[in-house]
């Protein structure tokens, strides 16, 4: 069961409810809304397993209990107005009932448009998925393989390529895109010279928080 306490002083609507906003925990993204009555909250506490109210079936339900893509309970926190509700869980599956990772998709094709510095976060898992996995068919198990020497050499040389698009897109001598590009070779490389010295990326963050002003 998490360390958790129920949020207090929450201001529930005229039909005692509130909203409820499901992010998941590892990455940050936004999955679903549904919403809450007391008794969806306490048992959500109690049990670890997120729980709603049906507005239209007008009974309790637990997220994932005919499918299996349940949420499991990391945290809750009440906004400025006690009004409304985060919710940090972890999925187990998708959170939407069409199938999607999340219900906040395109066009409905089930893709989910970028949730900015939150999708490194699943960039990370794939990287430590596949340096876990042990298997050396992937290219980043291959970096990962020749040591600090092959991935620091993979940032210095992306490191360079980015400032150099960085000062051709200055001369007007190519586009925007080509700094997109090597900027994200030298994001992905980064972290897998993170993953290959077994440093979390969330350290870096948490560096970077700490020396805020």
């Amino acid at each position: 069961m998490p360390e958790t306490g129920p949020p207090r002083n929450l201001r529930w609507n005229e039909a005692g409810l509130i909203p409820a906003i499901v992010q998941n925990a590892t990455t940050g993204e936004v999955l679903m809304m549904a919403w809450m009555n007391p008794e969806a909250l306490d048992l959500t506490i109690t049990t670890g397993a997120v729980h709603f109210w049906s507005r239209s079936r007008r009974t309790l339900w637990k997220k994932g209990e005919t499918s299996g893509n349940t949420l499991t309970l990391a945290g809750l926190e009440a906004d400025c107005d006690r009004d409304t509700l985060v919710v940090r869980a972890y999925p187990a599956g998708p959170a939407c009932h069409t199938g999607a990772r999340t219900c906040f998709t395109d066009a409905g094709d089930g893709s989910s448009p970028p949730q900015g510095f939150s999708d490194l976060e699943r960039l990370w898992q794939v990287i430590t998925g596949r340096l876990a996995s042990g298997g050396a068919a992937s290219y980043t198990s291959r970096l990962a393989a020749g040591g600090a020497a092959s991935t620091g050499r993979k940032v210095i040389e992306e490191a360079a390529e980015v400032a150099s698009s960085a000062l051709q897109h200055e001369a007007g001598a190519s586009g925007r895109s080509r700094v997109v590009e090597e900027a994200a070779d030298v994001l992905y490389h980064l972290l897998v010279l993170l993953a290959g010295r077994g440093v979390p990326a969330a350290e870096v963050m948490s560096e970077l928080a700490s020396r805020r002003r």
